[in-house]
């Protein structure tokens, strides 16, 4: 993902040089130094409603059922070496997802700091703060070993600030559909 916006980068900025205008004290910029000095916009950082927050919750429960599934094969004796090793980057590439989500999308996009004087609302934000800390905390643990008691921390704690977040009509979606069976 990062050459992509790397190579979006350098198109852009070679489009840049290319159409810049240029003087005899000065030279066009680079292709490189246009990126540097431009980088390529990154669409998840704006404000533009395409994203579900449910959505984001399933896919949390995604990856917290792949890191069980891989845990489970890891731990399995007829698991040959290499398949383990799959296995191995597999967990860890979905618990690194679960921390990737919580740090750019929930602590940077949606969960919202209160207002001065505001103690309700800053109670609610410390105990959000407080559950995505505990999620990133059990993604790492999941990385760590192949205990499942993590993956039932990452399914509780999620569970926990989803009653945090949602409205009641979306809680109830969200206990039917993605929490059932957890």
């Amino acid at each position: 993902m990062r050459i992509l916006f790397s190579l979006i980068a350098i198109g852009g900025a070679a489009a840049y040089s290319a159409t810049a205008p240029t003087t005899n004290s000065e030279t066009a910029p680079t292709a490189t130094e246009a990126a540097i000095v431009e980088p390529a916009p990154v669409h998840c950082q704006v404000p533009c409603g395409v994203y579900g927050d449910k959505m984001r919750i399933d896919m949390l429960l995604e990856d917290a059922a792949t890191i069980e599934k891989a845990m489970q094969a890891i731990a399995a004796e007829d698991t040959n070496k290499n398949q383990g090793v799959r296995w191995i980057m597999n967990k860890e590439s979905h618990a690194q997802n679960i921390q990737d989500m919580v740090a750019a999308y929930w602590l940077t996009q949606r969960i919202k700091a209160p207002k001065e004087g505001d103690d309700d609302a800053k109670g609610k934000y410390l105990r959000q703060l407080a559950l995505m800390h505990q999620l990133t905390v059990s993604a790492m643990k999941c990385k760590q070993t192949t205990d499942v008691a993590h993956v039932e921390t990452l399914r509780k704690t999620a569970a926990a600030f989803s009653a945090t977040y949602f409205s009641e009509e979306d809680l109830k979606h969200l206990r039917e559909h993605s929490f059932a069976g957890h």
